[in-house]
């Protein structure tokens, strides 16, 4: 561990110093996993003495067709409101709101790993961003698997082509997303590679409690959950009422500073190792490990 945080010592002092101050200015359109992945975004930029100008438009649940048909819906009619996002502009109006350095899309979660969910939405989009920010790099944020006790593996579908396994989700993910970035020639924000290198890590990746039985935990009774990267199981009051849910697709703290590091080197250029910001309830040691595990994900990527 010690020799770990002597080249993390090291790494951090050659970023510290590899240029001066930049400000970033970011447009993500995307849906909860953009949300999570920049959440902790600005917070580090800070720290390493940056500025960013970030606007997020960002729809539940939503995939490429979802944005391009709201952008259309706005060209036929700007004063429907079904084109419009929570700002009260369209996708053009929000282009056109800044010079954005970057500009980036992704692909729905739950249809990540299937090409044929891509297209033509993804080229129209990447077409609308060009026309109305041609200034911006277009960046494809490839999202991440979940976890590997969520429903989508312990209950597989039936379905043709539907990952039974988290390993089986991310090769179809990484394989869509490689073919979509090189159809634009588009550089990939590695936000699920990085999640697959600590979920499959030998020594730090989480492990299902095999212990836990939901069906007979009584609150506030939680399964082992270390190093989740994902919301996982919780106890949820709705209507009075609180229940046991499961939630193996969105990040937890952890996941979001994890997906936060990717996005930090991608766009500000500099390793994330040593960057100051960490999450209150976040230990340092698993911080550490998420900054040199988003490192390697982004400079695998660059090779």
């Amino acid at each position: 561990m010690k020799a770990f945080a002597l080249i993390a010592a090291l790494l951090f002092c050659v970023s510290s110093f590899a240029g001066e101050a930049k400000t970033v200015k970011l447009l993500t359109i995307g849906n909860s996993f953009s949300a999570n992945a920049t959440h902790y975004l600005g917070d580090l930029a800070k720290a390493g003495g940056h500025t960013l100008v970030h606007q997020p438009l960002v729809i539940g649940g939503a995939s490429f067709q979802v944005h391009a048909e709201k952008a259309q819906k706005h060209e036929a009619d700007p004063k429907d409101k079904a084109g419009l996002y929570t700002s009260g502009r369209g996708l053009k109006e929000n282009l056109e709101l800044q010079k954005w350095d970057y500009v980036t899309i992704q692909q729905a979660s739950i249809k990540s790993h299937d090409f044929a969910t891509y297209q033509p939405s993804a080229g129209w989009l990447r077409d609308y961003v060009t026309k109305h920010a041609p200034q911006a790099k277009l960046l494809v944020h490839e999202t991440w698997e979940y976890r590997k006790d969520d429903s989508r593996f312990t209950k597989p579908s039936d379905k043709p082509g539907e990952p039974k396994t988290q390993e089986e989700m991310y090769t179809g993910l990484r394989s869509a997303y490689d073919k979509i970035a090189a159809e634009f020639n588009a550089s990939i924000i590695p936000t699920g590679d990085a999640f697959h290198l600590a979920d499959t890590d030998a020594t730090w990746a989480y492990q299902t409690d095999t212990t836990f039985d939901p069906k007979a935990a009584k609150q506030p009774a939680l399964p082992n959950q270390a190093h989740s990267l994902h919301v996982g199981w919780q106890w949820k009051k709705k209507d009075g009422k609180t229940t046991l849910g499961m939630d193996g697709h969105h990040a937890n703290m952890a996941g979001e500073y994890l997906g936060a590091c990717v996005w930090y080197e991608v766009l500000f250029g500099e390793s994330a190792v040593g960057n100051t910001f960490i999450p209150k309830g976040l230990d340092p040691k698993d911080a550490l490990f998420l900054q040199e595990i988003a490192h390697r994900a982004v400079i695998e990527r660059t090779k």
